[in-house]
Protein backbone atom coordinates (compact mmCIF):
# COMPACT_ATOMS: atom_id res chain seq x y z
CA UNK A 1 0.00 0.00 0.00
CA UNK A 2 1.16 3.54 -0.54
CA UNK A 3 2.03 5.82 1.38
CA UNK A 4 0.35 9.07 2.13
CA UNK A 5 2.21 12.71 2.52
CA UNK A 6 1.21 16.33 3.51
CA UNK A 7 3.52 18.82 1.79
CA UNK A 8 3.32 22.01 3.13
CA UNK A 9 4.97 25.66 2.33
CA UNK A 10 4.76 28.34 5.36
CA UNK A 11 5.69 31.99 6.09
CA UNK A 12 5.57 32.33 9.44
CA UNK A 13 3.99 36.00 10.81
CA UNK A 14 3.81 35.11 14.55
CA UNK A 15 6.27 32.99 15.91
CA UNK A 16 4.20 32.74 18.79
CA UNK A 17 1.14 31.32 17.25
CA UNK A 18 3.42 29.26 15.38
CA UNK A 19 4.68 27.98 18.59
CA UNK A 20 1.45 26.93 20.02
CA UNK A 21 0.46 25.04 17.40
CA UNK A 22 3.83 22.95 16.80
CA UNK A 23 2.81 22.35 20.63
CA UNK A 24 -0.12 20.93 19.79
CA UNK A 25 0.18 19.51 16.09
CA UNK A 26 2.16 16.61 17.18
CA UNK A 27 -0.86 15.12 19.05
CA UNK A 28 -3.03 14.30 15.82
CA UNK A 29 0.62 13.54 14.03
CA UNK A 30 0.63 10.21 16.78
CA UNK A 31 -2.43 9.61 16.45
CA UNK A 32 -2.40 8.97 12.93
CA UNK A 33 1.07 7.67 12.23
CA UNK A 34 2.78 10.84 10.83
CA UNK A 35 6.51 11.35 11.12
CA UNK A 36 8.90 14.63 9.34
CA UNK A 37 10.68 13.61 6.54
CA UNK A 38 11.57 17.41 5.88
CA UNK A 39 10.84 19.99 8.95
CA UNK A 40 12.58 23.43 7.76
CA UNK A 41 16.27 23.09 6.40
CA UNK A 42 17.55 24.91 3.95
CA UNK A 43 16.56 25.17 0.53
CA UNK A 44 17.00 26.22 -3.19
CA UNK A 45 14.05 27.47 -5.46
CA UNK A 46 14.05 26.21 -9.08
CA UNK A 47 11.45 26.91 -10.56
CA UNK A 48 8.22 29.08 -9.76
CA UNK A 49 7.42 30.74 -5.91
CA UNK A 50 8.50 29.19 -2.42
CA UNK A 51 7.40 30.04 1.26
CA UNK A 52 10.52 30.41 3.99
CA UNK A 53 9.71 27.40 5.61
CA UNK A 54 8.74 23.62 3.71
CA UNK A 55 7.85 20.33 5.64
CA UNK A 56 6.87 16.48 4.49
CA UNK A 57 5.28 14.87 6.80
CA UNK A 58 5.04 10.92 5.99
CA UNK A 59 1.58 8.61 6.99
CA UNK A 60 0.58 5.12 6.46
CA UNK A 61 -1.06 5.70 4.18
CA UNK A 62 -2.96 8.20 1.79
CA UNK A 63 -6.61 7.52 3.93
CA UNK A 64 -4.55 8.33 7.06
CA UNK A 65 -2.89 11.39 6.27
CA UNK A 66 -6.46 12.66 5.02
CA UNK A 67 -8.04 11.54 8.11
CA UNK A 68 -5.26 13.54 10.74
CA UNK A 69 -5.90 16.92 8.41
CA UNK A 70 -10.09 16.37 9.15
CA UNK A 71 -9.21 15.10 12.77
CA UNK A 72 -10.71 17.28 15.95
CA UNK A 73 -6.87 17.40 17.17
CA UNK A 74 -5.26 18.87 14.48
CA UNK A 75 -7.93 21.28 13.97
CA UNK A 76 -7.54 22.00 17.08
CA UNK A 77 -3.82 22.86 16.97
CA UNK A 78 -4.25 25.00 13.47
CA UNK A 79 -6.76 26.98 15.77
CA UNK A 80 -3.76 27.82 17.74
CA UNK A 81 -2.02 29.45 14.75
CA UNK A 82 -4.64 32.16 14.83
CA UNK A 83 -3.76 33.67 11.69
CA UNK A 84 0.20 33.53 12.72
CA UNK A 85 1.05 31.64 9.30
CA UNK A 86 0.26 31.59 5.79
CA UNK A 87 0.31 27.90 4.13
CA UNK A 88 -0.17 26.14 1.11
CA UNK A 89 -0.97 22.39 1.67
CA UNK A 90 -1.66 19.45 -0.05
CA UNK A 91 -2.12 15.73 0.93
CA UNK A 92 -0.40 13.44 -1.83
CA UNK A 93 -0.38 9.42 -2.37
CA UNK A 94 3.21 8.06 -2.45
CA UNK A 95 3.81 6.00 -5.46
CA UNK A 96 4.88 2.04 -5.28
CA UNK A 97 5.78 1.38 -8.55
CA UNK A 98 8.92 0.77 -10.66
CA UNK A 99 11.79 3.17 -10.00
CA UNK A 100 14.50 4.05 -13.13
CA UNK A 101 17.35 1.78 -13.39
Amino acid sequence: MAKGYWIARVDVHDTESYKNYVAKNGIAFAKFGGRFVVRGGKFETLVGTSRSRNVVIEFPSYEQAVACWHSPEYQAARAEQKGGAEMDAIVIEGYDGPQPG
